[in-house]
């Protein structure tokens, strides 16, 4: 395989490649206030227990949100739901009921207050595992206590958020399975 030719690239703009997850809407509940955000900033830590952190600016009012409840849903939304996702992440849950003004059903979770999004294809009950971070670099680390999944479309096509306004669409699956070891699987 030949090299590829580099350029320089603005450091400021290295996120714009290496983001690796879909776009998600975290749904947020304490006192009686419920909220639902947009958010890319997430990565995988754990998996048993199942462990994700997730960054969520100090400003936004669902960090008042999880960072009292100790407790959100990690929802996973298909491309239909695009234009959705842009235009609840252009508003502020201190002004308006996302659910209400994006038609979203709000469903009962099993194990935590804040709602799933009966829309989207996964949701993720979370409790908080780690604060350490939230004070200094707005991280919460999640541990999922309960999972669902829409067993229709098997896989989902996700939205991955490419910076300046552009979004990738997950396509085909690839499979490598057979040229990895058991234990790496």
């Amino acid at each position: 395989m030949k090299a590829l030719r580099k350029h320089d690239f603005p450091v400021e703009q290295a996120r714009r490649l290496l983001e690796p997850g879909p776009i998600v809407l975290v749904s947020t509940a304490w006192k009686g206030q419920r909220n639902l955000m947009t958010l890319g900033w997430h990565m995988v830590m754990g998996f048993s227990p199942s462990l994700l952190a997730t960054y969520i600016w100090n400003e936004n009012h669902s960090f008042a949100l999880a960072r009292r409840s100790g407790q959100c849903v990690i929802n996973v939304p298909g491309v239909e739901l695009l234009d959705t996702l842009v235009d609840i992440g252009n508003c502020s849950g201190r002004e308006v009921d996302k659910f209400a003004r994006f038609e979203l059903d709000a469903v009962p979770a099993r194990q935590v207050q804040a709602p799933l999004v009966g829309q989207c294809h996964s949701s993720f009950e979370c409790r908080l595992h780690d604060g350490s971070r939230i004070g200094r670099d707005n991280l919460f680390i999640w541990e999922i206590v309960h999972a669902h999944v829409a067993r229709r479309p098997r896989l989902p096509r996700t939205v991955h958020y490419r910076g300046d306004g552009k979004f990738m669409v997950s396509g085909a699956e690839v499979s490598r399975r057979g040229r990895f070891k058991p234990d790496m699987l």
